[in-house]
């Protein structure tokens, strides 16, 4: 039995390429050699999805996993910008930030970091930045 997510891509293909009941099976039987889509196994979904494909279904893109950027007081939002700045640059997501936190300081998140934590997680980001080529020697 194929996951619940390839049996939804599925059925979202079917509906957006406005196939019948009939045309449908039709494809499950020519490609697959089943009558129904829980009959798939992991071997032959791709095969299903990649004709879906070539009759010109196109699958969207998953969603960005991720949260949402953390909301600091004013206090720290200077230093906050700086670290959301070096993460973009670095195609790294807040995720990232939190594991260093959770690493460095056994906390969760970096917005429950205090003034002097964030200064010297901010400060580790700079110094991986600077090994990775992305951070400029003379700032």
């Amino acid at each position: 039995m194929i996951h619940r997510s390839k049996l939804a891509q599925i059925h979202i293909a079917k509906a957006q390429l406005g196939l019948s009941d009939d045309e449908y099976r039709a494809i499950l039987a020519r490609v697959a050699g089943v009558s129904s889509a829980k009959e798939l196994t992991n071997r032959n979904v791709g095969a299903v999805l990649n004709e879906f494909q070539r009759l010109g279904w196109t699958p969207q893109p998953a969603k960005k996993a991720g949260r949402k950027a953390p909301r600091p007081p004013a206090t720290r939002k200077r230093v906050m910008r700086k670290i959301e700045a070096m993460l973009t640059d670095a195609g790294r997501p807040w995720a990232y930030a939190d594991g260093m936190a959770q690493h460095m300081f056994h906390v969760e998140r970096v917005d429950w970091l205090d003034d002097d934590r964030l200064q010297r997680l901010m400060q580790a980001m700079i110094i991986d930045a600077k090994r990775q080529g992305r951070y400029p020697d003379d700032v």
